[in-house]
């Protein structure tokens, strides 16, 4: 039990070491996540070229974090998932919605709310950082991929 409370002691240390480093923070929950899934998926949908579809899909792959926070926390994901799309897509198309931005997941009662407003917040270096790696670690993974492929046989 000691070492968890250590443990414990040590992460919330880090947090807030982080919070002091970058000297911002984002609504936590799946808040960021939500919200830049669905603005670029309206990135996509002016789009005419292949590149659409890698930005679609990288959305649909923003949302593995609230759809994993929802299963953690033992709630219904799909339905939980398509709450929280719904407030940051009003969000981001009504100006009168702009609070909404900071809508995330309640694990408590399975509902979105103002994350923001409850104080569930995440020091902004590592959600940056988070998203930038695994950016990154698929680029590589796919880089690999187109070079791995077999040639083209030649005739002849």
């Amino acid at each position: 039990m000691l070492d968890e409370i250590e443990r414990s002691l040590h992460d919330s240390l880090c947090v807030v070491k982080r919070v002091l480093e970058s000297k911002r923070v984002v609504a936590g929950g799946g808040a960021v996540e939500a919200a830049l899934s669905v603005y670029l998926e309206h990135v996509a949908e002016t789009m005419a070229s292949r590149e659409q579809l890698a930005i679609a899909e990288f959305a649909q792959a923003l949302l593995i974090i609230p759809k994993t926070l929802a299963l953690n926390g033992a709630h219904d994901a799909t339905d939980l998932v398509a709450q929280l799309r719904g407030f940051h897509n009003a969000a981001q198309s009504n100006a009168s919605r702009k609070e909404w931005m900071y809508i995330g997941l309640n694990l408590e009662n399975g509902r979105a709310r103002n994350n923001l407003a409850a104080g569930v917040l995440e020091p902004a270096m590592s959600k940056i950082k988070s998203i930038k790696f695994a950016t990154e670690a698929a680029i590589t993974i796919l880089r690999i991929d187109d070079s791995i492929k077999k040639p083209k046989p030649q005739q002849g």
